[in-house]
This record gives C-alpha cells, sequence and structure tokens, in this order.
C-alpha cells in the first residue's frame, strides 16, 4: 500500500513542505525510520535525530525548524494526534470475526444483538446481553447475567464475572478479570481470617480501554465504577468499591486500594501505589513510583513516597542528596562550638 503524502496531510489538516506526491507505505520512529517510512517529531529530545533519519516523509510540529532540504515534512500542531488518525485510517488490523463459532456455549437465555461475532470456545452464561457489532474473541468466559454493550471488543482469555456491567465501544485486552472478588476477610477471636462474600458488582462506562491483565474487583456491596473514557495499562489492580473519574490515564502496575474515588482527568505514572478510602481530586498528576498515603484534594502533581506537590519533593530529594555534605558541615560546626566552649572555660 502507497499512501500519498497529499492524501495524509488532507487527512490531518497539515501543511506541506516538499514534494506532495511523495509516498510512504509504513510507519516507524524517528531513529529507525527507512526510505518508504513516515516518521514523525513532536518532542524536543528526539529533534537530534532530525539530521540522520533515512525517512524521506517527517510529521513534524509546527515549532521545529525544517532543516533538510531533502525530506518532505507534513506540518501540524499535534503531530501525536496526526499520527493517531493516519494509523487508524491506513494501518489499523482489522478483527476479523464473523458469526458464531461453533464450539461456543451460549445459553439459550442469552440475547445478542445484531452482528455480534463469538470466537471459539467462548463461554456465555444464563441471562447475558450483548450488544450490536460487539466482538468476543476465542476463550473469553461471561458469567450469569452480564451486559456487554455495542461495539465493544474483547479479546482471548478475558473473563467477565457475574452481574457485571460493560458498556458501548469498550476495549478489554487478553488475560483481563472484570468482577473477581473484592480482598475482603474479617478475622475472628482465634486470628483467623473469614472470607467476606462479595455481593456487588462492577460497572464500565463507555468508551473505556483495559489492557491485558488487568484485575478490577467488583465490590463488596454497590458498585466498583470506571467511567466514560479511562484508559488503564497493562498490570493494574482495582479494589473494590474503587471508583474513577471520566478520562483518567493509569499506567501499568498501579494499584488502587479499596474505596478510594479517582477524580476525573488524572494521569497516574507507573507502579503509583494508592491507600483506601481517600479521594484523589480532579485533573491530579501523580509521578511514577509515588505512594499516595492520604487524601490530594487540590490538583496538581504530585510525586514521591510519601507524594507530595512535585515541587516540594524535589528540593526534599535535593537536599536528601547533599546530606553528606551538611553532616560534615554540622561535624565541623560542632567542633568549632566545642573549641570555643574550652576557650571560654580558660578565660574564666
Amino acid at each position: 500500500m502507497k499512501i500519498k503524502v497529499r492524501d495524509a496531510a488532507d487527512l490531518v489538516g497539515g501543511i506541506i513542505s516538499g514534494n506532495p506526491d511523495a509516498v510512504f507505505n509504513n510507519v516507524a520512529k524517528i531513529e529507525e525510520a527507512v526510505e518508504g517510512d513516515l516518521t514523525f517529531l513532536y518532542h524536543p529530545s528526539y529533534s537530534k535525530y532530525l539530521d540522520s533519519t533515512k525517512a524521506k516523509v517527517i510529521l513534524i510540529k509546527n515549532e521545529f525548524e525544517l532543516k533538510r532540504d531533502d525530506l518532505t515534512y507534513i506540518i501540524t500542531d499535534n503531530p501525536l494526534a496526526s499520527l493517531q488518525k493516519i494509523l487508524e485510517k491506513y494501518f489499523t488490523t482489522k478483527i476479523d470475526l464473523e458469526g458464531i463459532h461453533s464450539s461456543a456455549v451460549i445459553d439459550p437465555s442469552v440475547i445478542l444483538g445484531e452482528n455480534v461475532a463469538v470466537g471459539a470456545n467462548v463461554s456465555i452464561s444464563k441471562g447475558c446481553k450483548i450488544g450490536n457489532n460487539t466482538k468476543i474473541l476465542q476463550n473469553t468466559v461471561i458469567m450469569e447475567n452480564v451486559i456487554i454493550g455495542k461495539n465493544t471488543l474483547l479479546y482471548p482469555n478475558v473473563t467477565v464475572r457475574e452481574d457485571c456491567i460493560i458498556g458501548d465501544n469498550v476495549i478489554i485486552h487478553s488475560s483481563t478479570v472484570i468482577g473477581s472478588d473484592g480482598f475482603g476477610f474479617t478475622p475472628d477471636e482465634k486470628g483467623v481470617y473469614h472470607k467476606i462474600p462479595q455481593i456487588g458488582n462492577v460497572i464500565i462506562e463507555d468508551d473505556v480501554e483495559l489492557g491485558s491483565n488487568v484485575s478490577v474487583d467488583r465490590a463488596s456491596l454497590g458498585s466498583t465504577i470506571i467511567r466514560r473514557g479511562v484508559k488503564i495499562d497493562n498490570l493494574v489492580q482495582v479494589a473494590h468499591n474503587v471508583i474513577i473519574g471520566e478520562n483518567t490515564v493509569i499506567s501499568a502496575q498501579t494499584g488502587i486500594s479499596g474505596s478510594t474515588k479517582v477524580g476525573k482527568n488524572c494521569m497516574f505514572g507507573g507502579q503509583v501505589g494508592i491507600v483506601g478510602h481517600i479521594e484523589i481530586a480532579d485533573g491530579t498528576l501523580i509521578g511514577a513510583q509515588s505512594g499516595v498515603a492520604k487524601a490530594i484534594t487540590k490538583s496538581g502533581k504530585y510525586f514521591g513516597s510519601p507524594a507530595r506537590e512535585i515541587g516540594l519533593t524535589m528540593r526534599l530529594e535535593a537536599h536528601l542528596k547533599n546530606l553528606p555534605k551538611y553532616v560534615e558541615r554540622i561535624q565541623n560546626l560542632e567542633k568549632k562550638i566545642e573549641e570555643l566552649e574550652k576557650q571560654n572555660q580558660k578565660v574564666k
């Protein structure tokens, strides 16, 4: 497939500098691209590759200088957003699944919408409702009374436990579990732990994407809720009764403890840990490997363990780095004080 620069520029509303009839047939990172690839430059840290890239077509942010006359540029305000449109139109792999596979086990009570596709060895239990154009791939298990909306995609080996609700346009990647039991136990007088029945469910609203190996626990009572537009990376744990606000983005290996409420438009880096029963304000950004031990009531950037406003954390880290010097200075000052005290005693 050969894609003309003029067609790609029209798609993204970009300005062409160079040959509008140039073509590309692949997309690659700027440092790895070869002739025939489209590449992109949006962050200053990658501008060092502009002189050496072998690509001949480049999506570039309008603030960068166009150094090479041998390149054709598509100039945009947001190269990443433009790249997304190009990838979606020309390079997205279509899921080639239609109809109901003969090995699928679907209870007679299940209501399937129009154009639902079900792969091999899928199990759908009684009382479920599946919306139009939804695709459920191989080996996925959907337990009793689950509701799934339209245009949703469940990749192989997903498990959706009983009574959970999944909205429209949701993507759930392989080995993710929706509605596993919350971590609820109570000790008796002998210190033996007994399981507290987890009788709630999980509600996932529209336009959510969950990566692989995500665990979203069902509520002990009520619902664990992931609001519209949330994007969650691989290997994330969402505990029982957590609520995650709209358009929040969560990176890999983050864990959110039970009954915590996360606001909308938040961003969490990788390996963030959040204690239970707190609230995180709308628009909060938390840096990777941070530990959130108390509520965050003011939006902003937070980092560290315990997480603090990032400016304070950076100052504390700078002082920590200089701690050996501070110790030496204190020791020298103590010696001087001791010498002065000895001199005062002699004078007396």
